[in-house]
């Protein structure tokens, strides 16, 4: 078993991590932990009160000494970007050689340029020597690299939904040179996390675009799709899942059959890419609660010939967060990509994070 220890239990990745663990063949938690600021111990299911009976375990404050104490194998790191910049350096000194895989949900790795945290983060980077050393946890594109890594940056939601089709597709040389991808998504409200603002309030939910051509996810989505891509987020009125519509100009001799074979033989064999049928696409609906990314493509006609339509769904707490981790630690580990992942979904109506 896989010895887990999870740092940010409070907040809503944190549940959904701890919700994918309890349940996993292969592993088990031996610690919860707050920030290293938090106060008095909390109970895990007094706040989420779903796991009442079910995960009674008390989520300690604690830093990389009291991590550490417990022994485990991976640590899940759930916390604000700065925090996870520090604690990941922590533990990578208190441990040694032979310590714990660090598995990070937050931003903190995943630019290899440390300049753009103060950019984009507001923060200076503490440890970017390290930067280098850790893996983009992209699992689809990233197996080999995952095999030996002991510092993996999970990638965030917006660009799971974004890098997946469209970096296959630049791979594979289906997108006309010098042309930018035009990328507008839709999240839940559950992307903005627990901390309360206007923007989330329960009254003031609208459909509306938000952080547009200054997003933080921006750098991170040209850096590993590996091509310029005009990013713009918008906030839906709904609680967990993005949907992703993409415009991309093809290459001469490219369509859109062409462009479908070539995400195939990108991610035919891969378990939780699912490239849908022509002419149905993807919802949040269809993957919520699931560690899937949906993906379907229409090419335009007279005018629009060479223009290709590519949509991707994804839940945003689960293959944007908490389940990708898990697949990482799963390849990581060399377990069943899968485990531990299949046979989820919550049903529309359900309670948040209630699964059907």
């Amino acid at each position: 078993m896989i010895r887990c220890a999870l740092v940010g239990a409070s907040g809503y990745t944190g549940a959904e991590l701890g919700a994918i663990l309890l349940r996993h063949p292969g592993a088990e938690i031996v610690g919860m932990f707050g920030g290293v600021r938090e106060g008095s111990p909390r109970v895990f299911s007094q706040i989420h009160p779903r796991f009442r009976g079910e995960c009674d375990m008390a989520i300690l404050p604690g830093g990389a000494g009291d991590i550490l104490a417990q022994r485990p194998d991976a640590v899940f790191l759930c916390t604000p970007h700065e925090v996870s910049a520090h604690l990941a350096g922590e533990l990578r000194d208190r441990a040694g050689a032979g310590g714990p895989v660090v598995l990070d949900l937050s931003a903190a790795f995943r630019l290899p340029d440390p300049t753009q945290y103060e950019r984009y983060y507001s923060f200076t980077h503490p440890r970017p020597e390290l930067l280098e050393h850790a893996v983009y946890g992209l699992v689809e594109r990233a197996r080999d690299e995952l095999a030996g890594a002991d510092l993996i940056a999970v990638p965030g939601c917006y660009p799971t939904s974004v890098i997946l089709p469209v970096a296959a597709l630049s791979e594979a040389g289906a997108i006309r040179e010098g042309s930018r991808v035009i990328a507008d998504c839709v999240s839940g409200v559950s992307g903005a996390g627990r901390t309360p603002g206007e923007r989330n309030m329960f009254c003031e939910v609208s459909l509306q675009p938000y952080g547009v051509w200054e997003h933080r996810h921006g750098p991170e989505i040209a850096t590993h799709a590996d091509r310029p891509v005009v990013f713009t987020p918008h906030l839906g009125p709904y609680e967990r899942g993005i949907v992703s519509t993409m415009h991309i100009e093809l290459a001469g001799g490219w369509d859109a059959e062409r462009a479908r074979a070539a995400l195939d033989d990108a991610y035919g064999p891969s378990p939780f890419v699912r490239l849908l049928p022509p002419g149905v696409w993807p919802s949040v609906n269809g993957v919520r609660g699931t560690n899937y990314c949906d993906i379907s493509l229409a090419g335009g006609a007279g005018e629009a010939e060479g223009h290709l339509i590519v949509v991707s769904a994804i839940d945003n707490l689960v293959k944007g967060a908490s389940g990708q981790a898990v697949q990482c630690m799963n390849v990581r580990f060399g377990l069943d990509e899968a485990a531990g992942l299949r046979g989820r979904g919550a049903a529309p109506g359900a309670p948040f994070g209630g699964y059907a």
